[in-house]
């Protein structure tokens, strides 16, 4: 790949850890090192990036910022997120500066690569954004409100999305503020404007961090 330049990560990592079992995220630590400083620690050695902002909710903003002074994240900073996961990106966004690049990815996913995140930027260099994916193992029903199934998906095109979630700057910013639902990941809010997002081959092992089961789970991969 030729170099590609302003490439600004954000990590969002605003969210309520309500299934957590009374457990804040950002308290919890995975082998001795805190859930958050994975995902963060990887992209401050990526030279790709060039830039970080940490998503934070209110009462770990202190946190956070201890945090990027102990661990010498040079090319990081904090911000306040909002209500839902998506104004946290919207926010996490806006504090890029001179950033072509925007790599979207969830704070409690603490087994990002730089990989993921190179392979990422190049699949977004077709269309403008991509996604990172696994092929889904489980075969997928359909089913109405009384849980009576309506449909059997074809397994074979059914992909699982994670993060990290890469965009053209000027695509995930208009996306965003033209946004007026509710959306499930940024991806879709691409998708609404009728944008092309491309998937490239995550990892099993890029798990999401959400229950106490997920961080036993880590720890096994670990």
């Amino acid at each position: 790949m030729d170099r590609i330049r302003g490439v600004g990560a954000v990590i969002v990592a605003a969210g309520s850890s309500e299934r957590m079992g009374g457990r804040d995220k950002m308290s919890v630590l995975l082998r001795g090192k805190p859930l958050l400083a994975w995902s963060v620690d990887v992209c401050q050695g990526c030279t790709l990036v060039q830039q970080i902002v940490i998503v934070l909710r209110e009462r770990n903003m202190k946190l956070g910022e201890r945090l990027v002074e102990e661990r010498a994240w040079t090319k990081a900073s904090v911000c306040l997120g909002g209500p839902r996961r998506q104004d946290s990106v919207k926010e996490g966004i806006r504090q890029l500066r001179d950033c072509g690049w925007a790599v979207i990815h969830d704070g409690a996913r603490p087994f990002l690569t730089p990989e993921l995140i190179w392979n990422g930027v190049e699949a977004a260099r077709e269309t403008g954004a991509a996604v990172a994916a696994v092929p889904v193992k489980d075969t997928i029903k359909l089913a109405d409100d009384t849980g009576l199934v309506t449909a059997t998906l074809e397994r074979g095109r059914l992909w699982a999305i994670q993060t990290p979630q890469v965009f053209a700057f000027d695509v995930i910013t208009q996306a965003y503020q033209e946004l007026a639902t509710e959306v499930s990941d940024d991806a879709a809010a691409v998708e609404r404007r009728e944008g092309k997002v491309k998937l490239y081959m995550g990892s099993y092992r890029n798990i999401k961090v959400t229950t106490p089961e997920d961080l036993m789970l880590a720890e096994v991969i670990v």
